[in-house]
């Protein structure tokens, strides 16, 4: 059903008939078209049966995994706890959906039939046993991370013999979906700023996913109307608030580290892509706006000089305890940290488009050949992408490239490093209570934020917000 304007969509056949415009419902969903097209996939086989560069790397990172091999086998459980709970076995669950994604994929490239029967029985064993997703404010991510990635390695298999597609499609709509498109509307109870853009962003790639995989275009277009209009920190003119007069796009959690930058531009670029093979130009928005935000964050991680303005903004629970916190700087950066997301950005402007993207160009030099989930270190925040951009999304240069040119990021010499950002924080007596809106109880978390050099104050969690609405100062 389609519930009231700002309380969310249901998933159904109703929802897609009520929501779809007229002669629309007749033009069928592409399938495969999540993160990879047929056409995708038959590049892949085709260049790296050929032993072309750099797909044969990027292949042989795949094959070196230890997920990518057809002898794993499942471990599903029936409820998931993230953040909270016992036992707290998230890990599980996202170790077994990418051995999932990577057979799947190494199947579409080798044609080894043993890696489709792999990721099918993985799918089908969680698919016949997951009901819920508990936990503290962690069980929103939980949703969205796994909910997106499960949906791209069923993709992989819709058409398997042995695949239960439709219980994997229930799967989706019963448990992923509900808390990612529940969070987008209420915000875990927050006040609209409490949360960083990747919190949003995981829940819009949720949906998104949700909506392709389910065919339901009710879904889709809850995920793009959010994308470009969401009042969350999510949506693109709220995760990047800025664009500069050099062309850069400030993204807002510069102010927080690094490695949550890097996942929101992983992110965002997911949510682009999986709408792109659908027809619909994300990638493109707002005179291209997140290529101007992937610009920033690819020159800053490579240890570039960025603009940055101090800001403040709310945090708490709706009629609860609340604060504010101010950034005042862009956080410092570890030149030598990357994540597998920047093949993906850098084909699309550059190749496809055949747009200017310097940083993002060096960044995916930098990054390649990309690996994926294990490849990344044990912890969560080494799945948070499926990877392998290398070999998926490297592509010849396209001869149309008709997409309107966005104003071109400044070419200027990158400097050094800037200085760590310094945060401070304010919050009223009742902040000692209702922790579980912000808490992520994710180790990494620490260390990223450790290792930027920024300190968590009045509570303990870091949830900075830039909200420029064209009241900047001069100068």
């Amino acid at each position: 059903m389609v519930k009231a304007a700002g309380i969310g969509i249901g998933i159904g056949m109703g929802a897609t008939a009520a929501a779809t415009p007229a002669g629309a419902a007749e033009v069928p969903l592409a399938h495969p078209g999540l993160l990879h097209t047929r056409a995708d996939l038959d590049r892949m086989a085709a260049k790296v049966k050929a032993g072309a560069r750099p797909y044969a790397a990027g292949f042989a990172k795949l094959t070196a995994n230890r997920h990518a091999q057809s002898g794993w086998r499942p471990n599903p459980q029936a409820v998931v706890y993230r953040g909270s709970g016992t036992p707290e076995n998230y890990r599980i669950l996202y170790n077994d959906i990418h051995a999932a994604y990577q057979n799947a994929l190494r199947f579409h490239v080798s044609g080894e039939e043993a890696h489709a029967d792999t990721a099918v029985a993985i799918l089908n064993a969680w698919s016949e046993k997951l009901t819920r997703l508990e936990g503290s404010a962690d069980r929103f991510l939980a949703a969205g991370l796994y909910g997106y990635q499960f949906a791209n390695a069923a993709e992989l298999v819709r058409d398997h013999g042995d695949f239960d597609l439709g219980r994997s499609r229930e799967l989706m709509r019963n448990v992923f979906h509900p808390l990612s498109d529940d969070f987008l509307t209420r915000h875990n109870n927050a006040v609209v700023t409490n949360y960083w853009p990747n919190w949003d962003l995981t829940a819009i790639a949720c949906v998104l996913a949700t909506g392709i995989f389910c065919d339901e275009r009710a879904v889709i277009e809850r995920a793009v109307e959010y994308f470009k209009h969401g009042d969350g920190m999510g949506s693109v003119r709220h995760a990047i608030p800025v664009v500069h007069e050099d062309g850069l796009g400030e993204w807002v959690e510069a102010g927080r580290d690094q490695g949550h930058a890097l996942l929101g531009v992983g992110l965002m670029g997911t949510v682009c892509e999986m709408a792109w093979n659908q027809g619909i130009d994300l990638y493109g928005y707002d005179d291209s706006r997140f290529l101007k935000g992937a610009q920033y964050v690819a020159k800053w991680s490579l240890g570039g000089d960025v603009p940055y303005t101090a800001n403040t903004r709310r945090k708490g629970a709706i009629g609860g305890w609340s604060g504010s916190e101010t950034a005042s700087d862009v956080a410092g950066v570890d030149p030598t940290m990357t994540r597998p997301i920047w093949a993906m950005i850098a084909n699309h402007y550059t190749r496809r488009r055949g747009l200017p993207a310097s940083y993002i160009t060096r960044a995916a030099a930098k990054s390649a050949p990309e690996g994926g989930g294990g490849d990344y270190g044990p912890n969560s925040g080494g799945f948070d992408q499926l990877g392998f951009g290398t070999l998926a999304f490297t592509r010849d240069k396209a001869t149309d490239a008709a997409a309107p040119a966005p104003t071109p990021a400044s070419s200027a010499r990158a400097s050094g490093g800037r200085p760590r950002a310094g945060v401070t924080a304010s919050a009223s007596p009742a902040a000692a209570s209702g922790r579980d809106l912000a808490a992520t109880g994710s180790e990494e978390i620490v260390g990223w934020a450790a290792a930027a050099g920024v300190t968590a104050v009045a509570g303990g969690v870091l949830l900075l917000r830039r909200r420029d609405r064209g009241r900047r100062e001069a100068g």
